[in-house]
């Protein structure tokens, strides 16, 4: 608020109200992709790459739009001289000059070329979104929650009252995606999906909310209406059941990291030299309990993702290691990178077909030393922003969340997933839209942004 005066956010005109709603569609309809994809795409399987590439037909009227909008407000040159849309605007031109140079085939280099782009573009055009018209902050968060409802009340059921293949009725296969997956061939240790497109992905949106909730809990007063508490205990509960029944290791270190992260942040001067102590010692305890029981199934199975009564010919920590050792050595030998599409789900449409389990060497892959330092700086600066923004608690849960996915990146290319993607990049665009363009105040937590002429909009 400035000079203690309420000020009503006007609604934009239709142009400016279609763009916003088409972000929108995107951000609630991404949860339910891997489902309808493949649903639709069973009884219309001659469209299947079209029925999947919804989100980027979007994307691009979405961004024809932005340009119109931003020429229309006067905005224009503000916002491309700003340094994220700058590095991500260099990140999409060096894409598309390694797509001409190194020729992957035609489905190959678009589907890399959405793969590498769609998340950072996403995160361009909401953060355009925010910068116009900041008083939709709100929006986004209420769709954010109740997507993340959907998600992991449909994962409880799966844990405990549905069938593991119930997704099969709608076309989970071997083909598409599997219904479920195990530990090792172990079906005593089921890994579900929920609605996302595997496991993995799961625990890491998983961990999304989980520290979001967490950084909620500790900056917000707890609420005394009877549905947001009922909303923050269902979510609490499906995060933490879905990240355990993911069983997706890298994801609960990642989400324990983050939650380390919200916690010192905010009680960082409140934690005394005794609580560092005990701290101390539950860790060492913890660890001495785990050396005891070091050869039982929980830690064949939950820990070593091992089957000591069988499994799979090859061992996944020792497939791990291999593809990061193939990777590393192919990213070294190839400094401009191998070309777009030849890497993931896309090179399965190209030439030759490369797996690599590693976020970094994925992109260093793709795009080459130069586009793995442009993406390195692009989330650099998005993180920077976040920090400066810490005493919100929206922005706080972004930036910790987005230290554990970069340690996910180190294990998986997490960022190729779109749902996960799409929604912490969208949410970190929420955040940080137009900070920064104006006077740099910002009284987050409080307000919801500002208007074109500094004063702030609740």
């Amino acid at each position: 608020m400035v000079d203690g005066k309420k000020q009503k956010f006007e609604k934009p005109k239709l142009v400016g109200r279609i763009y916003v709603g088409i972000l929108a569609v995107i951000f609630a309809g991404i949860v339910f992709h891997a489902p309808l994809s493949v649903a639709l795409g069973t009884v219309w399987p001659n469209y299947d790459l079209l029925i999947k590439s919804w989100k980027e037909i979007l994307m691009l009227v979405a961004g024809l739009l932005a340009l119109y909008l931003m020429y229309k407000s006067g905005q224009m040159k503000k916002i491309m001289k700003d340094p994220i849309i700058l590095v991500i605007a260099g990140y999409a031109l060096l894409h598309l000059l390694l797509m001409l140079l190194m020729n992957q085939g035609l489905s190959a280099s678009v589907a890399g070329l959405a793969i590498d782009l769609r998340f950072v573009l996403y995160f361009a055009l909401v953060y355009i979104a925010i910068t116009l018209y900041p008083g939709y902050r709100k929006m986004f968060i209420k769709i954010g929650i109740g997507g993340a409802l959907v998600v992991l009340c449909f994962a409880l059921l799966q844990v405990f009252i549905l069938p593991h293949n119930i997704l099969k009725y709608i076309g989970y296969n071997l083909n598409t995606i599997s219904p479920y997956l195990t530990i090792d061939k172990n079906q005593a240790f089921v890994r579900i999906n929920s609605t996302l497109r595997g496991p993995n992905p799961l625990g890491a949106y998983a961990g999304i909310v989980l520290t979001l909730l967490a950084a909620w809990a500790v900056k917000k007063k707890v609420d005394k209406k009877k549905w947001p508490q009922t909303i923050f205990v269902i979510l609490t509960i499906g995060a933490i059941v879905s990240l355990w029944a993911s069983y997706s290791r890298s994801a609960q270190i990642g989400t324990a990291i983050a939650i380390a992260i919200v916690l010192s942040v905010t009680l960082w001067q409140k934690i005394t030299p005794k609580m560092w102590a005990a701290v101390g010692a539950l860790f060492v305890i913890a660890a001495g309990g785990l050396f005891m029981v070091r050869n039982t199934s929980f830690i064949s199975n939950i820990v070593l993702h091992e089957n000591p009564n069988g499994g799979s010919n090859v061992n996944s920590n020792e497939g791990h290691i291999s593809s990061i050792n193939n990777s590393f050595s192919e990213v070294l030998r190839q400094p401009l990178g191998a070309g777009i599409g030849s890497t993931g789900s896309a090179s399965l449409l190209g030439k030759n077909a490369e797996i690599i389990e590693n976020q970094y060497l994925f992109v260093a892959h793709e795009a080459g030393w130069l586009g793995l330092a442009l993406f390195v700086s692009i989330f650099a600066v998005v993180m920077a922003r976040l920090w400066k923004l810490r005493k919100d608690w929206l922005a706080l849960g972004v930036f910790a969340s987005g230290i554990g996915l970069a340690l996910v990146g180190f294990f998986l290319p997490v960022w190729a997933d779109d749902t996960v993607s799409i929604i912490w990049w969208g949410l970190a665009a929420v955040v940080v839209g137009g900070w920064g363009l104006g006077n740099g105040k910002w009284e987050m937590g409080k307000n919801l942004g500002r208007s074109r002429n500094g004063k702030i909009i609740k």
